[in-house]
């Protein structure tokens, strides 16, 4: 096999983890980031708190969408230790004195919902058909072969593909619920792309996709030091294997003519030769560059909206949450505060900030309490943090010019902790702010909307998606690998993994 010249531009992780898989296949490979460092949405800031540093998460917080074997094969597992809370989830709804507990097993769960929610539905079901459709997309990741709805019917069959794949989150939830507060939580995963309608066709798909991670089988944890540690760690081993990174380096032309790009670095235009070119950037920043006219004007249409934001909390002590249980990871285990207790509610609150002229609109909040998983995973810090991902916003302003929601937040928060004192140090950031600090089109950590017409086969930019589905357009040498593409965004780097095998294919026909 010859050996490929392939450039990539952007180094988050789904392009670290294609430059990865491409570089121990034999290829050469050279990146280009606008940014001082690797990472994308997955780095660290710090907050210098009384003299001391303490490192944060900026964008992306907890891992749970990556594939064991893409963390096995890069390196990772080797280099990186990993936590898990086993503890169930405590889910606080308004009006309730008592958190829910969200257990893994599918028995105690019923009986909780049961208990708590009055639940005289099928959750025992719900969690055994989800588990069905996880393991068929799982088989797709391993396979790098995005899944089409004619397969999913001849694996799945009519019934779950209607309810899971192509059917709206308000029918999947009313097929197996009978409880509000039941379809409000899982509701939450709905909405986490963006403000997507319950009714939208294929939004009942992000239930399943968003489980589909099976580095933690379907569950979400910690990685020691901060999740950051995920892409410093993947930049090292790609170093290590030859990779070239160019960091503070812009792109300024493609000439997919010549197989030319151009770029700045530290103040000099340089230029770069490729064989194949990756885009691990979203897709209309891969549209400007490299799109015709027609391809911009379509990307430009699509559904870019985040409604996410972050709060960062620093503790001079630990946090005592003031509802647990003696187990030893009971204060690393998720918490949710529900501001709404109906449907209707909710899904009211997800979409009224679309209109730019309403800053905030209190839907919930998850917590990641990664300070407690950091103790247990023996990993000293200065302080105790939380990262509370929370809805809704709109993309109208910037954290620092909403102290009031700011405060607010910290309230809701710090209502569940018996020593709210402690809490030293604050930082909200809004869509705008992720926008501007990660260039997101519309300050969405997925890039687009996991809604209608942008579903997993609607998840590409191939003008032959059936044989090619990370090619751009026409371009055969050109392909697209950021979170705006299938399978999802977030820390999973299976765009990139697939992306690189089907390029692979390309290179050596089977």
């Amino acid at each position: 096999m010859q050996s490929k010249s392939i450039l990539i531009v952007g180094a988050g992780i789904n392009s670290l983890v294609a430059a990865n898989y491409l570089q121990r296949a034999g290829h050469k490979v050279s990146m280009i980031e606008r940014a001082s460092r690797v990472g994308g949405a997955c780095i660290s800031d710090s907050a210098m708190i009384a003299g001391q540093a303490q490192n944060y998460a900026l964008g992306a917080s907890v891992l749970g969408l990556m594939q064991d074997f893409v963390f096995k094969d890069t390196g990772l597992a080797q280099r990186l230790k990993t936590f898990v809370p086993d503890h169930p989830k405590f889910i606080h709804i308004a009006g309730e004195d008592e958190p829910t507990w969200i257990y893994r097993d599918p028995v105690e769960l019923d009986r909780e919902l049961a208990a708590k929610w009055g639940e005289r539905g099928k959750v025992e079901a719900f969690r055994a058909d989800e588990a069905k459709v996880v393991e068929y997309l799982q088989s797709g990741y391993a396979a790098a072969k995005p899944p089409s709805i004619k397969e999913a019917t001849d694996v799945l069959g009519q019934v779950l593909t209607d309810l899971w794949i192509s059917g709206s989150a308000r029918s999947l939830l009313d097929h197996y619920f009978t409880s509000e507060r039941s379809k409000i939580y899982m509701a939450m995963t709905v909405t986490e792309s963006g403000p997507v309608p319950l009714d939208d066709p294929y939004s009942a798909f992000t239930l399943p996709l968003m489980d589909s991670g099976s580095i933690f089988d379907g569950y979400y944890g910690f990685v020691k030091g901060g999740i950051w540690r995920i892409t410093e760690v993947l930049g090292e081993i790609n170093a290590e294997l030859g990779v070239d990174i160019h960091v503070d380096s812009k792109v300024i032309d493609v000439d997919s003519d010549s197989n030319v790009v151009t770029f700045e670095e530290s103040g000099r235009e340089r230029t770069a030769s490729y064989d194949f070119l990756i885009l691990g950037t979203d897709p209309l920043t891969a549209t400007k560059l490299v799109g015709t006219d027609t391809e911009l004007e379509k990307t430009g249409q699509q559904k870019f909206r985040g409604s996410s934001g972050k709060l960062n909390l620093m503790f001079r002590n630990p946090v005592q949450w003031k509802h647990g249980s003696n187990a030893a990871d009971s204060d690393a285990a998720f918490r949710f505060i529900f501001d709404v207790d109906s449907l209707a509610d909710f899904e009211r609150a997800a979409l009224a900030v679309t209109d730019d002229g309403v800053d905030y609109v209190p839907g919930y909040m998850q917590i990641y309490c990664e300070g407690a998983a950091m103790r247990q995973l023996n990993h000293a810090e200065p302080y105790d943090r939380l990262a509370v991902f929370f809805k809704n916003f709109s993309l109208a302003n910037n954290g620092a010019a909403l102290p009031e929601i700011e405060e607010e937040a910290k309230r809701k928060v710090l209502a569940f902790v018996n020593n709210p004192e402690d809490c030293v140090w604050s930082r909200m950031l809004t869509p705008k702010d992720l926008q501007e600090l990660f260039l997101f089109p519309g300050g969405n950590l997925d890039h687009t909307m996991l809604t209608g017409g942008q579903t997993f086969f609607d998840r590409n930019y191939s003008s032959d998606a059936e044989n090619n589905f990370y090619r751009f357009g026409d371009l055969e040498n050109v392909y697209l690998c950021g979170s705006g593409v299938y399978p999802c965004g977030s820390v999973t780097g299976t765009p990139g993994y697939m992306c690189s095998q089907q390029l692979l294919r390309q290179i050596t026909p089977q």
